[in-house]
């Protein structure tokens, strides 16, 4: 009992040494001594682990059980009990044999995912969290200073087609498998936290399980319909002139100018590069998640960014790059919910303008007609064209066949 009063007491005072105090000029706990243990880990072990003094595991290593004894009249015997084979598993001490032919697969046991969960209960939830309650609060401010942008003179009642069924389609695919994966996203990230204390562990267990079915399979009609929305609309939201005047009246929302815009202003421009990029970032992110044997992700690319001399940027000498699948999965689990965040922020404010910010504006997505007098506003360019192209068509068609 005073050995390990002794350890308490000189890891309190590792503990509260200044941080310009060298390690020989500090306590330690002593050296263990097993024997009254059997050899077992003891609380020296333990405190010596957690002060972040290197411990010799060479005692739990070997001590994986053996061959079995013989015993004839009894029949064979085994040699290794449970925790033997969990030790043994744990140090990489047996060779097992498993489905996968990557050698990496037989790497059952991993100790060293600490950071990624303290990383994720902690900053992860914490600033997440908080990056959406602002952006939801930001637009509240705004829309109780500023109110709905409403179409000046009304609506004509006339109307011209913004958006093909198509279009629509890879819309509403786009937006509502991504509003699934946030959701459940959401769900298994915040759900120990809240959901249990409030329903109980039975609960969130069928929840997350329904979440995780969902998530995984709805992600890939979300890649799909990412990659229709691309090819769609691509050219129309490539920078151009037209974009500055935009951005210099602060795109009509901001006071009573309505700057011209072709079929996307720069606003819809920015949100539609977000959108591409992000998108693509958390479906690869996602891939490797689902398939961390086959497509692993952060290996390669920090060594790149190690070729490139990007850890000196913060101080460190390099990223690692010999990575267990585990390994892997932890760091895409973090990526990936790192730019689901900030996609669902961006998805936030264009929800805003689509719905209560602007009137007319759903009107684009919901049955693809918008009123002219809006197109006139918010898409002059885009809207004189349209009315070239039926004036075009309408004096083909009248001209008499000769």
């Amino acid at each position: 009992m005073l050995r390990h009063l002794l350890a308490l007491f000189a890891l309190v005072l590792m503990t509260a040494a200044p941080m310009g105090v060298a390690a020989q000029d500090t306590l330690v706990p002593p050296e263990p001594d097993r024997s009254a243990t059997g050899g077992a880990q003891t609380l020296e072990d333990i405190l010596r682990r957690q002060a972040g003094i290197q411990v010799d595991d060479e005692f739990r290593r070997e001590n994986i059980g053996g061959e079995p004894p013989e015993a004839p009249e009894l029949g064979t015997l085994g040699g290794a009990s449970d925790p033997d084979l969990w030790r043994a598993m744990r140090y990489n001490e047996i060779d097992p044999t498993v489905t996968t032919l990557d050698p990496n697969g037989k790497v059952l046991m991993q100790d060293g995912g600490m950071w990624w969960l303290e990383f994720r209960e902690g900053p992860l939830r914490t600033y997440g969290g908080w990056l959406l309650l602002g952006t939801i609060a930001i637009l509240a401010v705004f829309f109780l200073l500023r109110g709905r942008v409403e179409i000046d003179g009304g609506k004509t009642g006339k109307t011209v087609l913004r958006f093909k069924w198509i279009e629509r389609f890879a819309h509403w695919v786009l937006a509502g498998s991504f509003i699934l994966l946030g959701l459940t996203g959401l769900v298994t990230l915040f759900g120990r936290k809240f959901l249990i204390p409030a329903f109980g562990h039975e609960f969130n267990s069928v929840l997350l399980t329904g979440s995780k079915f969902i998530h995984n399979n709805v992600s890939w009609a979300f890649m799909i319909a990412l990659v229709m929305v691309f090819v769609m609309w691509v050219w129309h939201n490539l920078p151009d002139r037209t974009d500055i005047t935009w951005f210099a009246q602060a795109g009509g929302i901001i006071g009573d100018k309505h700057p011209p815009a072709k079929k996307f202003n720069a606003g819809q421009k920015i949100i539609f590069w977000s959108v591409i990029v992000l998108g693509v970032s958390v479906s690869v992110s996602g891939l490797s998640l689902l398939f961390p044997y086959d497509l692993p992700l952060f290996a390669k690319t920090f060594s790149i960014l190690n070729d490139w001399g990007v850890p000196g940027w913060f101080g460190l000498e390099s990223f690692p790059v010999a990575l267990a699948p585990q390994e892997e999965m932890q760091f895409a689990q973090l990526w990936h919910a790192i730019v689901a965040f900030l996609m669902m922020a961006v998805i936030i404010g264009h929800i805003y303008i689509g719905t209560v910010g602007m009137e007319g504006a759903y009107d684009a997505m919901g049955s693809g007609q918008v009123d002219e007098n809006w197109a006139h506003q918010h898409h002059s360019i885009w809207y004189d064209k349209v009315k070239e192209r039926e004036a075009e068509a309408a004096r083909t068609s009248a001209t008499p066949a000769e």
